[in-house]
């Protein structure tokens, strides 16, 4: 993470009106932002300076959002990642995650929601791990070392899904909301304001690590949330 005491936030974005408008509100709230047109130049500056977070739109001329989002995640493990997608199929959403993005806002979206999800994972980079492993189902879960392993397998977690398990696992038997995961994990205020389907797009990617909806411990309870089964 970045030396300056200001949060130093990457904006890739082509469009020349919106990319001025997201760095007005970026400094407007004591951010440091950085602000690149194409794709290359935002993966240049990606990976030759140090940033808190990384906003990127989906549709960039030259190398898209997706592949910069993948080589920032080899390079920057540490990095938050906030895609701005005109693509609201979960096909999309799950591709970028799958990327490693870290959270998706699609277009048009509300400046009060982006800075919402800045705010988000701005705290999120600034929290330290838990360092005491735990067990969800047969998987040992390390999220200090952001992995799982069950029966001589292992797959690596992100930040944020060893969160997600961690908080299941703290509440094994009960019911965690959707609201719920995203006050605690995504760190969101004023959920009830904000319309996404981020929570089951990462539950459905994390579910495929450990195994597929059949063998995955982690049940859904239709319209209402997730529980360890």
């Amino acid at each position: 993470m970045s030396a300056d005491p200001k949060p130093r936030i990457l904006v890739v974005e082509d469009e020349d009106s919106l990319r001025d408008g997201l760095t007005d509100v970026l400094v407007f709230h004591g951010w440091a932002p950085v602000a690149a047109a194409t794709g290359e130049e935002g993966l240049r500056l990606g990976l030759a300076e140090r940033f808190d977070l990384a906003v990127l739109d989906v549709m960039l001329p030259g190398i898209s959002g997706f592949d910069v989002c993948a080589r920032l995640r080899q390079a920057r493990p540490e990095l938050a990642i906030l895609m701005l997608t005109a693509k609201g199929s979960e096909d999309d959403v799950v591709h970028g995650l799958r990327q490693g993005a870290d959270d998706y806002v699609t277009k048009p979206f509300s400046l009060r929601e982006l800075v919402a999800r800045v705010e988000a994972q701005l705290r999120r980079t600034r929290r330290r791990a838990p360092a005491a492993a735990f067990a969800v189902g047969r998987w040992r879960v390390d999220p200090a070392a952001l992995r799982a392993e069950a029966d001589g397998a292992a797959v690596d977690l992100t930040p944020r899904e060893a969160a997600i398990l961690a908080l299941l696992a703290r509440e094994s038997g009960r019911v965690v909301s959707r609201r719920t995961l995203l006050q605690e994990v995504w760190e969101l205020r004023n959920v009830d304001q904000i319309a996404t389907r981020t929570v089951d797009v990462h539950l459905a990617k994390l579910r495929a690590k450990l195994g597929g909806r059949a063998a995955s411990p982690i049940d859904t309870v239709r319209g209402v949330g997730y529980r360890l089964a």
